[in-house]
């Protein structure tokens, strides 16, 4: 550390002798000789600024960036505006940490703030925490929150992202609740199933909607079983879907939760990103992790304060109902400036145009035999199905620079179109798989 710590000899030495030292090994005296390391540590040479920039600029050379996508299955492409890059670059914001000292911690505290009444706007619902790790993290506490003495069981749809399933199916191990797959029927949870199967023991039903092949659910009904048998309904959606689609709070879910990284975070290799959570009231007291909230000083003057904090770090850790004693307060930032520069009509033109090119390019490929085989009405993913096999039409794709859909099992690919995806280019994958065989 005294090669890292920006400061002199001459200033090392008076801070040592301060604390009654006289030098470095003096310091550490009462480390045992023999796990000291000695002599210099095995490593190479230091390298210069611009060496290690070829080095780096050699290391990405080797990545595959495509102009044209059209693969979604969890993480989007969307566009980004240049402010949200320029906020968040900035250093006094990107070197924040998560406040634990909250009243010097004003500036992160307001942005947080934003965030979560941006975030409470969007969803419909009365209260949002500080943000979770991730989408699947957020499926998982917004299930674990619902659980209570009588209620240990929860219903998740078989449409739901298998990552989200996985991760749910690893947190009810851990709390010991009982997780029911709902089965899908058509690309669709069968919710006829789910209304035989639930009962006075269940504590919560979770419904993707859109789901994993990009279908929308019969929400609201889904919403009503759950009530009936007097069960919290928690729903998983895409923030951008919201600029078309009605809010989970007129669904009437009681927990809404989902991945932000569509609100203005990069793909960025799979992260960071970001899992927003939000409740109705009565149940803003289960939410995990923290909430900022905002107040008036002794002055009458606006101030933030962590209204709710990590309670995980103040109880015993069997009595805690998550383990969430943090946030991805810079990732948070980025999507609260995203959603202050897009606006409300920003976000729903956003929506509009991920819906309605995927429609176009839906109905294109049917018409050269790529299959639509959604049933039910989608947002902007879709599946085919044709007599080609998939890796070839992928590898033709890729050839002309395209990432074309995720490959799902039995021959099918799940496309996704956003507003990045121009027309020009949607009909140049058309052109394509027309000469593949």
């Amino acid at each position: 550390m005294g090669s890292y710590v920006p400061n002199t000899r001459e200033e090392q030495k008076a801070m040592l002798a301060e604390i009654g030292f006289s030098s470095m090994e003096d310091l550490f005296i009462h480390i045992p000789d023999e796990v000291k390391v000695k002599g210099a540590l095995d490593l190479p040479e230091g390298m210069s600024e611009l060496e290690v920039r070829r080095r780096m600029q050699q290391m990405a050379a080797k990545n595959t960036v495509f102009p044209s996508v059209f693969r979604g299955a969890g993480a989007y492409r969307h566009f980004i505006p240049a402010i949200v890059k320029s906020v968040t670059s900035k250093e006094n914001l990107m070197t924040a940490y998560t406040p634990y000292q909250a009243e010097i911690s004003q500036g992160i505290l307001q942005s947080i703030y934003e965030y979560q009444t941006m975030i409470c706007d969007l969803t419909g619902m009365d209260a949002s925490n500080a943000s979770v790790y991730d989408g699947a993290s957020a499926a998982a506490e917004g299930v674990a929150m619902c659980r209570d003495r009588k209620r240990k069981r929860a219903f998740i749809s078989a449409a739901a992202p298998p990552y989200v399933l996985e991760t749910v199916r690893t947190y009810c191990f851990g709390n010991e609740m009982e997780l029911e797959v709902i089965p899908e029927a058509g690309g669709v949870t069968d919710l006829s199933w789910l209304e035989e199967h639930v009962d006075a023991q269940t504590a919560c039903v979770y419904i993707q909607h859109p789901n994993y092949y990009g279908n929308l659910e019969d929400a609201a009904k889904a919403g009503e079983i759950a009530h009936r048998a007097g069960a919290r309904y928690v729903m998983g959606v895409n923030p951008i879907s919201l600029g078309v689609l009605k809010t989970p709070r007129e669904y009437g879910a009681d927990v809404a939760v989902g991945e932000g990284q569509p609100l203005g975070l990069m793909l960025g290799f799979g992260g960071p990103y970001l899992g927003f959570m939000t409740c109705v009231e009565e149940m803003t007291r289960k939410l995990p992790g923290r909430i900022v909230g905002e107040t008036k000083d002794s002055d009458g003057k606006t101030g933030y304060v962590l209204t709710l904090q990590a309670r995980e770090q103040h109880i015993r850790r069997e009595k805690a109902s998550s383990n969430i004693c943090s946030n991805q307060a810079l990732c948070a930032l980025g999507v609260g400036v995203y959603l202050a520069a897009m606006g409300k009509e920003g976000i729903q033109k956003a929506a509009r145009q991920c819906m309605s090119k995927a429609h176009y390019m839906a109905a294109e490929l049917d018409a050269i035999g790529y299959k639509t085989l959604n049933k039910a009405e989608f947002f902007h993913e879709f599946v085919t199905s044709s007599n080609v096999p998939v890796d070839r039409v992928l590898e033709a794709l890729e050839k002309e620079g395209i990432l074309g859909g995720y490959p799902l099992a039995d021959g099918k690919i799940l496309w996704c179109c956003t507003e990045m995806n121009a027309k020009e280019e949607i009909d140049r994958v058309v052109r394509i798989l027309k000469e593949v065989q």
